[in-house]
């Protein structure tokens, strides 16, 4: 039976990421805590507002592959994420309080390509700041991983596709005909609306942050197309653990 295989959160996009063994999920949000905050960097055309924007606002991985190397821990209690890199001691911060924004930034920057543009703040939106303009749940499909691992010739971590939900027991490239379906993910409903195009993030290993696999020629070469798992719109909240049973209802 198909069924959640891993379950992802990023509290801060493209800055880390942490597995969880159960989330509840609520109708018309995101997946609690994931992408809650985002880096601006200093050509961003944000206002200083709480509003959902593009991603070409942000530091993130497409433009610094050594950011997909994070880890990352958030502790609700104390509001604090923990970031973790294989090149740097980590770091603990509130990324509400402004007087931690400049110690992050102090740390993150090392971690930057001194030709793009430089992380400047933190921002919280009102809604994760996902890639897309509704707020999504991100579902990956293991299979079509696999496709890829065999198309490149390699082993490759399924986190440089940064989901949110990791299913196993379908076929592969089966998601791409999810589109305009709901999917039903233990108790809860997700309504898959579209695909995701995938960016040069996804060529950088999430063990070291280097460039090592070429991931969207793989899509081009092998498939034609450049998408990788799809983006969904939780419709019936509750609650999801890891090993869940996933099918397809409509």
């Amino acid at each position: 039976m198909a069924h959640v295989a891993e379950i992802w959160r990023h509290p801060i996009k493209s800055h880390g990421r942490e597995p969880l063994l159960h989330v509840t999920l609520r109708a018309d949000e995101c997946l609690p805590y994931d992408r809650h905050w985002a880096v601006a960097h200093e050509a961003t055309k944000l206002e200083h507002s709480n509003r959902w924007v593009p991603c070409s606002n942000f530091s993130r991985g497409a433009k610094a592959p050594s950011l997909m190397a994070l880890e990352a821990s958030f502790d609700a209690a104390s509001n604090t994420v923990t970031l973790t890199h294989p090149s740097q001691p980590g770091v603990t911060f509130n990324p509400d309080r402004a007087e931690d924004h400049a110690r992050f930034i102090e740390w993150v920057i090392p971690l930057c390509p001194a030709n793009r543009a430089a992380p400047v703040r933190i921002v919280k939106a009102d809604r994760g700041m996902t890639d897309t303009d509704f707020p999504s749940v991100s579902l990956i499909n293991l299979a079509s991983h696999a496709a890829v691992e065999k198309q490149l010739g390699q082993e490759l971590s399924p986190l440089r596709w940064r989901g949110n939900l990791f299913l196993t027991g379908f076929d592969a490239w089966e998601e791409k005909d999810w589109v305009g379906k709901t999917v039903r993910v233990g108790e809860v409903e997700i309504e898959v609306r579209e695909e995701i195009t995938r960016c040069l993030a996804t060529a950088a290993n999430p063990r070291t942050g280097q460039r090592d696999a070429d991931t969207l020629g793989a899509l081009n070469q092998g498939w034609d197309h450049q998408e990788f798992g799809v983006y969904g719109y939780v419709t019936k909240p509750g609650r999801v653990h890891v090993d869940s049973p996933v099918e397809v209802i409509a």
